[in-house]
C-alpha cells in the first residue's frame, strides 16, 4: 500500500497509547505528567489535533515506553500531523473524517446496512436525499460538501488496485423509497452494476428470515495490508460514532458479519434477482405517476 493516511495514523496512535496505558487510570496519568485529561482523551480517541511534542514525550516517559516502542509511536505522531485527503472538506465531522481517511487506504471493507444503501454504492440523487433528510438544518453548501465526499469515495471501487467490498444489506434498504420511485429504481440499477465487479460481493437478507444479528445496527469492518493499520470496526450513530479496535470486539463483529453472509443472506445470484424484482416494481410505480 503506497498511501498512509494522517487520520489513519492518528487512529493507530490512539490504539498504541490505549494499549500502553493499560489499566492505569487517567487520573494517575494526569498526576504523573501534568498533561490535561482532555488532551489524553483526544489522543486515545483519535479526536481533534494531535498533542504537542512535549506532551507526547511526557506521556511516553510516564508510561515507561521502551525505546523501540517510543520511536515507533513518535513516528506515528509525526505522520499524523500532515494534511490528508479530507483537508479540503473543512465541515466534516471528525469521526467521519477519520473513517474516510482510513477507508481510503484500506484493503478490504465488510459492511452491513439495515436501512440504507452503503455510501460507496449510492447514486448522487439517493445520497443527496439521504443527507438532506438526516441533516435537516444543514446549509446547502454543507449538504453539497458531504455529497461530494461520498461520491469521491466511490473511486476506491474503480481504481487500479480497488478496495475489496463485501456488503450485506437488509431487504428494508431496498424497499425504503428514498427520493421517490425513479430515484430508488436508478439506485437499484447501480447496485446491480456494481455487483458485477469481481472485487464486490453483494447479498441481501430477505424479510422472510425474521430476526437476525444485524438488527442491532449498521457496522463496517476495515482491514489493511499496512502493518501500521490494525483491523477495526466503525459504527456510525447519531451524534456518537464509535471505533472499536480491541481484538475481542473486532472478532465479535467479524463473526456476526460472517453469520449474516453465510447463514441469513441470500446468495449473490438470488440477491440480484430480488434487487431486479424490486427495481421493476419501482420503475412501474414511477411510470404510472
Amino acid at each position: 500500500m503506497t498511501e498512509r493516511s494522517p487520520a489513519g495514523l492518528r487512529h493507530r496512535l490512539a490504539a498504541e497509547m490505549v494499549q500502553l496505558r493499560g489499566k492505569r487510570t487517567l487520573k494517575w496519568l494526569v498526576e504523573q505528567t501534568g498533561v490535561s485529561e482532555t488532551t489524553i482523551r483526544r489522543v486515545e480517541k483519535a479526536r481533534g489535533h494531535r498533542p504537542n511534542r512535549s506532551n507526547m514525550l511526557a506521556l511516553l516517559k510516564a508510561l515507561d515506553a521502551p525505546a523501540g516502542k517510543r520511536a515507533y509511536i513518535m513516528s506515528l505522531w509525526e505522520g499524523a500531523g500532515s494534511e490528508g485527503f479530507t483537508a479540503e472538506y473543512p465541515n466534516l465531522r471528525e469521526p467521519y473524517r477519520v473513517y474516510v481517511e482510513n477507508e481510503r487506504v484500506a484493503r478490504g471493507l465488510r459492511n452491513y446496512q439495515s436501512l440504507f444503501i452503503p455510501g460507496l454504492m449510492q447514486t448522487e440523487p439517493y445520497a443527496r436525499a439521504v443527507i438532506g433528510e438526516l441533516w435537516p438544518d444543514a446549509k446547502p453548501a454543507d449538504v453539497q460538501e458531504h455529497v461530494k465526499v461520498r461520491l469521491n469515495r466511490q473511486a476506491l471501487l474503480t481504481k487500479d488496485d480497488p478496495l475489496h467490498l463485501d456488503v450485506v444489506v437488509d431487504e428494508a434498504a431496498l424497499r425504503r423509497c428514498v427520493g421517490g420511485p425513479m430515484v430508488m429504481a436508478e439506485q437499484l440499477r447501480r447496485l446491480q452494476a456494481l455487483a458485477e465487479l469481481p472485487h464486490v460481493s453483494l447479498q441481501v437478507i430477505p424479510f422472510s428470515v425474521g430476526v437476525h444479528g444485524g438488527m442491532h445496527g449498521n457496522f463496517a469492518i476495515l482491514s489493511f495490508d499496512d502493518a501500521d493499520h490494525a483491523e477495526f470496526v466503525y459504527i456510525e450513530q447519531m451524534g456518537k460514532d464509535q471505533f472499536l479496535h480491541n481484538k475481542p470486539d473486532v472478532n465479535r463483529y467479524t463473526s456476526t458479519f460472517e453469520n449474516l453472509r453465510k447463514e441469513k443472506a441470500l446468495s449473490p445470484d438470488a440477491s440480484l434477482s430480488l434487487i431486479d424484482s424490486v427495481e421493476r416494481e419501482l420503475t412501474a410505480q414511477g411510470e404510472t405517476r
